[in-house]
């Protein structure tokens, strides 16, 4: 097993060799297709943080904790955020290598906190594919009517909008797996088609609600509305911690990007840069527009209530249209990442069926048994919590905590490095560094304020977790799930470790 310095030091200068010869430092051969360049790279990114479908889903969460001061919430999280983007950018220049939180991590630390880290990333984006998936039940509904497969209700958080989710969601996942089957090129065309899409749905949507205000952007120091408790504030965050991550998806990618030292750490702050400002204006645009705040749409249906209230007809479809393909390249990008995480941990031979997991299409160069594996177990969760609709809840937030502790297991090691004394970055600072103390003041406030979202995001709250108080599990649930992927991690850990040797 290698300490951190022994790993960062070993890593040569590469301002003058190939992208196979630089990935040949790391121990390994170029499998995967280069076909990417800096606008794909930023689109994974931006596709996984994924403003308008998340915000979409989410803002009723946050307006039903917080009110319009939960708009706060938004730059409190990005402080956060991006201090940890840019942490991740030092390191995309340092080890451009798919897999990169478990990657980093493990070159930042040891094998085993390495480990770790690539298990809850992978359990997390897992999960993520399958959050972002039932997304859908939020906006093919308002597109045409057909899509309420099952009649009823159509929010989520009916029972049968909670069941038409699941198959919407399958249907999602299903079309990604044939889409990322085409190949990285394919991909990456897709996702690019969705950035595009969303971009242009959020200058629309944006231009709509603020030309139908009904009142002024004040409404963010309160609205008339009385102010939250500290407490529901606290939860109210909730909403921009479950948006503002999966900037590192752009990382994911590295092995089959031009130039990934110099194209990943702009693609990682760019998308969270145009993420935060987009988003933020979004929300203050939303609170603006909305006929009422105080009638409980807002807490209900979020962004879906305002935009049915000032537009219908075509303009309205075309706006839901633009966010449900959004969300199809936010579970394409998701889906993605977690086949790349799959495939770095099983190129070690850190998992269970090591050998399987690996294999590389020799038509398109992706490694689509791992994309397999990613599609069958997202789909399986989603048909778990059939018909239920507390179980969405639970599944945002234990993704949300699986992935910010992942980012510890990266941000905290490299704190520990530079408290050292020792340059967590030295193999690519001609590329991407922010210097010694400046690096030092940034990786603190990443880790201080990680580990408060983390505990935030975990706390268990049953007006969040369990609303409904409907299974005494899922009041704790973040907590129980996280302890027994814990448990399964120290004994897939073991296993692998001693069939290793």
């Amino acid at each position: 097993m290698m300490s951190g310095s022994q790993n960062i030091s070993s890593v040569k200068s590469v301002s003058d060799i190939s992208n196979a010869e630089d990935l040949a430092q790391f121990g390994y051969g170029q499998e995967l297709r280069r076909e990417l360049g800096p606008f794909a790279s930023f689109a994974s990114g931006f596709s996984f943080v994924s403003i308008l479908s998340t915000i979409f889903e989410l803002f009723a969460t946050g307006y039903g904790f917080g009110g319009p001061l939960f708009f706060w919430t938004w730059p409190i999280v990005f402080i956060g955020q991006f201090s940890t983007a840019l942490c991740f950018a030092e390191l995309a220049a340092s080890y451009p290598v798919a897999g990169a939180v478990y990657q980093w991590s493990r070159r930042l630390s040891n094998d085993s906190i390495g480990w770790f880290a690539g298990w809850f990333m992978l359990i997390g984006y897992i999960m993520s594919v399958a959050a972002i998936a039932i997304a859908m039940q939020s906006v093919l509904p308002s597109v045409w009517s057909g899509f309420q497969i099952i009649g009823g209700d159509t929010a989520v958080g009916s029972p049968t909008g909670a069941a038409n989710a699941v198959i919407l969601g399958t249907a999602t996942i299903f079309i990604c797996s044939l889409i990322s089957s085409l190949g990285v090129r394919a991909t990456a065309t897709a996702t690019a088609i969705g950035v595009y899409c969303e971009i242009i749905g959020l200058f629309i949507l944006l231009v709509v609600l603020f030309t139908h205000t009904s009142r002024g952007p004040s409404v963010v120091m309160g609205g008339g509305v009385p102010a939250p408790t500290f407490w529901s504030f606290l939860s109210s965050t909730l909403m921009a911690a479950y948006v503002m991550y999966g900037f590192d998806s752009a990382a994911e990618l590295s092995e089959e990007t031009n130039n990934p030292r110099r194209t990943t750490p702009k693609a990682i702050i760019q998308c969270l840069l145009v993420s935060f400002f987009g988003g933020a204006l979004m929300v203050m645009a939303a609170l603006m527009a909305a006929p009422s705040l105080t009638d409980g749409n807002l807490a209900k249906d979020g962004v879906s209530y305002v935009l049915a209230s000032v537009t219908s007809g075509f303009a309205g479809h075309i706006l839901f249209a633009m966010v449900a393909i959004s969300i199809l390249s936010a579970t394409l990008a998701i889906q993605n990442a977690a086949a790349r995480v799959m495939f770095s941990m099983a190129r070690d031979n850190r998992l269970p069926l090591s050998s399987f997991l690996t294999r590389v299409s020799a038509r398109t160069a992706t490694p689509w048994i791992a994309t397999l594996a990613v599609t069958v177990m997202a789909i399986s969760l989603l048909w778990v919590s059939y018909g239920d609709p507390a179980i969405f809840s639970a599944l945002c937030s234990v993704t949300t905590v699986t992935i910010y502790f992942a980012y510890l297991l990266v941000t905290l090691p490299m704190l520990i490095l530079r408290i050292k004394g020792i340059n967590p970055v030295s193999g690519g600072m001609e590329y991407f560094y922010l210097g010694r103390r400046k690096g030092l003041f940034i990786n603190i406030v990443s880790v201080v304020i990680g580990i408060i979202l983390l505990v935030n995001v975990a706390w268990p709250r049953l007006s969040v977790f369990d609303p409904g108080n409907t299974h005494w599990y899922l009041h704790y649930f973040p907590i129980i799930f996280m302890f027994f992927g814990s448990i399964s991690g120290f004994i897939v850990y073991w296993y692998k470790h001693k069939q290793n040797g």
